[in-house]
């Protein structure tokens, strides 16, 4: 696979979408193969089927913004027709075309912390009536990684803090999971067990646990 063949084809060198995008990739591609690292270095004396493929990850984690060009994003310098939160199907299926559909589903499966059928429906958001969660362990890797770093200008380069994180993954709730049993006067939403069917801020979570601690 030649990573940079496919970005030059939809991104052309010296623009400010090209740096802002390879920037972004770079760094979500640096912090998702430590993980990865880390991961395949405590686990390699356990018992543990947590082997994650770091070839594919560095592949993947450069192609997972690969759709954002064809939205309507002036703030990053994309002058598409799509809304924003369609930038991850329109990059699967732009991956699928030619011939990386596993990559194509990170590119899918990376927003926020997974988008499921039930946000689609009830918040009538346009995308593909499917789950688009992690599913794989680097499906998970690399859409944890993706949230430590913006593509705003004034961010570029930047890593949040796990605090930041958590406070955009708990106004996504907000935004997407009002229609949900409030449990009390926090706001605290709903639980549910089913992993599809966590909130973004309760996948993170996890993921700092499986990933971080």
């Amino acid at each position: 696979m030649d990573i940079e063949y496919i970005i030059n084809q939809y991104y052309k060198k010296g623009t400010k979408l090209y740096d802002i995008f390879i920037d972004h990739a770079d760094k979500v591609r640096e912090k998702s193969v430590y993980i990865a690292s880390r991961i395949a270095h405590v686990t390699q004396n356990s018992t543990s089927n947590i082997k994650p493929d770091i070839k594919f990850i560095e592949e993947a984690a450069m192609l997972h913004d690969i759709g954002i060009f064809m939205t309507n994003s002036p703030s990053i310098y994309c002058m598409g027709e799509y809304p924003y939160i369609c930038h991850g199907f329109l990059g699967r299926e732009l991956l699928d075309s030619i011939g990386f559909p596993r990559h194509g589903l990170v590119s899918e499966r990376h927003t926020g912390a997974g988008i499921t059928l039930e946000n689609i429906i009830a918040n009538s958001l346009p995308l593909p009536h499917r789950d688009m969660v992690p599913v794989t362990i680097e499906e998970e890797i690399i859409c944890f990684a993706d949230k430590f770093y913006s593509k705003k200008p004034k961010w570029v380069g930047f890593e949040k803090s796990l605090d930041k994180i958590m406070e955009e993954m708990e106004k996504l709730d907000q935004q997407n999971y009002s229609h949900l049993p409030i449990l009390n006067n926090n706001s605290h939403l709903d639980k549910k067990s089913d992993y599809n069917n966590k909130t973004h801020s309760e996948r993170f979570s996890g993921w700092v646990k499986k990933f971080l601690i």
